[in-house]
């Protein structure tokens, strides 16, 4: 292809070559290993109904019961802003953040699926203290547990999922680990519904069914496989062709093999991952990968409401019933996005989901900051008509960011980095999304009871400015085999200037 265009896909070397077919054992492996993506979803969507639950808030945060039932003269925004009941939602990716760095380590040395395994029994031990807890302390070490099993999870299953997928596959494979998430978003705030009508222990149970899909990741990781990549990567030539014939169908995996073991020799001579990253030919994938992507998922706003969605819709005059019933609706919005991003990612590529998402977005955030700004009073409950039109709202919000920021934003920075950077560029990934998502979790109540309205212009500015951002130096990456990424960059228009022929210095 021609090189000068903001997203076209530059040469390529024996992409051509490669053969598959799609496999009952590669369909196992990519289902097992899914997994992980709905303990990171079950976590988000039970946490906003638990914290918005009466006898949740009675046994552990009795202020902020007590303002929730009298309103004490303060605006509807303000009712739930408590800076440990925020903690009780942001301390589990604060240990995300700081586990990811073990991760690293695990998924480079003892492989992807060591490190699918470890996340899946922190996180077990974490919902079983969680459903324990008799004091804060314990839900927080819970919650730092599970934070734990997050990071490593978070960390190994987009790249098991990308580098196990054919590159005709590899968007809708790797959005299987969206689309989990996004089930366990829905399974979550359904059994929330649920468990807000047992009292006084519903909130319990609610904490601790996050044991189910922990068990059942510990209990299919035992027998997956692991990636041919990763075995390659570690020197395990011939197990790495046997696996790769068994996941492709075929024994003429030559080519595909050749580009692994090429990738591999460039990595082996590689002994500081995380120096080398910071390398001039690595620049395109720090920036936009490890960094742009991770951060600026999070400051869509998107998570704010999958935290906070029942808490929103309280503090928006909705009943406590009504609101958990309003999140089932915006979580089942984001499974249906999450199968329209897989049916389409690639056939119509990353960037036009990317950009056409981000502007239906940027309108979204501006309508709901206008209704708020003229609809929403000091205490008074928002006429039916205006509280049907914000859950629309909402979930044409959450359809768009569903099928483009959501997956997207663990499939691209799966997709850039090369094998000799790709564990420690995950971990760098995971780092930032867990870091910009405490620091959202942690500010966005606070935020709302002082900017109100305000705060969805806010993140309205944000989408705009991330949607150039994606516009001017995201390439095309649909249907370019993993291992051939890099060469992306050397034909595009600003990215050449940076990286030039691709054979910079080497951190060894």
């Amino acid at each position: 292809m021609a090189g000068g265009g903001f997203g076209d896909a530059g040469p390529l070397k024996r992409a051509h070559l490669y053969e598959y077919k799609i496999t009952g054992y590669f369909i196992f492996a990519c289902i097992v290993a899914a997994l992980g993506g709905s303990l990171f979803g079950y976590d988000l969507g039970v946490s906003g109904g638990v914290t918005s639950m009466d006898d949740f808030l009675k046994e552990f945060f009795p202020k902020v019961y007590r303002r929730k039932q009298e309103h004490l003269n303060e605006t509807d925004y303000c009712k739930y802003d408590n800076q440990i009941l925020t903690l009780f939602t942001s301390s589990l990716y604060f240990a995300g953040l700081v586990s990811t760095f073990a991760a690293s380590y695990v998924t480079r040395n003892k492989g992807r699926r060591a490190s699918i395994l470890v996340g899946s029994i922190s996180f077990f031990l974490g919902a079983v203290l969680n459903a324990a807890a008799v004091n804060i302390w314990m839900l927080i070490i819970g919650r730092i547990l599970l934070g734990a099993g997050i990071g490593f999870g978070n960390q190994a299953v987009p790249l098991y999922l990308s580098e196990m997928a054919p590159a005709k596959f590899r968007g809708a494979v790797n959005q299987l680990f969206q689309l989990t998430t996004c089930l366990g978003i829905l399974i979550a705030n359904l059994i929330n519904y649920g468990t807000n009508k047992i009292h006084p222990w519903g909130w319990r149970l609610s904490l601790g069914l996050a044991t189910v899909p922990a068990t059942l990741m510990f209990v299919g990781g035992l027998f997956l496989p692991e990636t041919p990549n990763s075995l390659v990567e570690q020197g395990r030539i011939d197990e790495g062709r046997k696996v790769l014939e068994k996941v492709r169908g075929t024994k003429n995996v030559d080519a595909e093999m050749d580009d692994l073991i090429d990738a591999s020799k460039a990595a082996q001579a590689i002994k500081h991952p995380f120096k080398n990253l910071l390398q001039r030919k690595n620049r395109p994938q720090l920036i936009i990968g490890a960094l742009g992507i991770p951060a600026f998922q999070q400051l869509t706003g998107m998570n704010s409401i999958l935290f906070y969605a029942p808490v929103i819709f309280q503090s928006l005059g909705f009943g406590s019933g009504a609101s958990l019933y309003s999140s089932v609706i915006t979580s089942g919005t984001l499974v249906l996005a999450a199968l329209i991003s897989m049916s389409f990612v690639d056939k119509f590529g990353r960037r036009a989901f990317f950009l056409e998402a981000g502007t239906e977005m940027f309108c979204y955030m501006v309508a709901v900051a206008i209704t708020l700004a003229l609809k929403f009073g000091q205490g008074v409950v928002l006429p039916q008509g205006i509280g049907i039109f914000l859950v629309i709202i909402i979930c044409l919000f959450v359809l768009a960011y569903g099928r483009s920021w959501g997956p997207l934003g663990w499939l691209v920075p799966s997709e850039l980095f090369p094998l000799d950077t790709r564990s420690a560029g995950q971990s760098v990934v995971v780092c930032v999304n867990l870091l910009f998502t405490a620091l959202i979790a942690q500010c966005f109540l606070a935020s709302l009871c002082h900017l109100r309205y305000g705060i969805f212009l806010v993140f309205a500015g944000l989408i705009f400015i991330m949607s150039s951002f994606i516009f001017f130096l995201l390439p095309e990456t649909k249907q370019v085999p993993i291992e051939e990424v890099y060469l992306l960059w050397q034909s595009h228009w600003f990215w050449k200037k940076i990286v030039g022929d691709g054979h910079g210095d080497i951190e060894k």
